[in-house]
């Protein structure tokens, strides 16, 4: 006998073993054994199954990664009323690019090295930029940037407005 797993949000898990249902006082219960191992696993799957994510997988997945729809609509490079409303329209798919970003943070959460995610937050960070300046210094054949801006002198500046 499976059990439907509604409990995770998710109307399509079914569990085959691995559970146990009782009789407590308000009812049945259920039982589930390493619920954390299990929603890891429901997680990887949602994110390799090729359908596209739904609101409900959406909500899903972010619970797991215990982040707030705030911080994961930037992540996202979204609002957080649109990370809403895609929650909220549990059956309906996420937008593509959310999609597929949303898949690549999840798999780095729970077994990558952070290296998307520093990313992702770099990424965030250039929307709030308005603007910066480089000055870059050529040191052992190779350009690299400064770590404080260079001084602008007047006449390099003559120089390349007559450039």
């Amino acid at each position: 006998m499976t059990y439907q797993y509604k409990e995770c949000g998710l109307d399509n898990v079914y569990l085959a073993n691995g559970y146990r249902i009782h009789k407590t006082n308000y009812g049945e219960g259920v039982s589930i054994q390493d619920t954390e191992g299990l929603h890891k696993a429901i997680g990887k799957w949602v994110v390799l199954v090729p359908t596209p994510l739904t609101g409900a997988a959406l909500r899903f997945l972010r619970l797991e990664m215990e982040t707030t729809q705030r911080d994961l609509a930037g992540v996202l490079g979204t609002t957080e009323q649109s990370l809403r409303l895609w929650e909220k329209h549990r059956k309906k798919a996420m937008p593509g690019t959310a999609d597929r970003l949303l898949r690549a943070v999840y798999l780095e959460y729970i077994g990558g090295d952070g290296r998307v995610r520093r990313m992702l937050d770099r990424l965030a960070q250039l929307d709030q930029l308005q603007h910066a300046e480089a000055c870059f210094q050529k040191k052992n054949n190779t350009w690299r940037p400064q770590a404080a801006p260079c001084p602008v002198e007047a006449s390099s500046q003559e120089d390349s407005l007559q450039a």
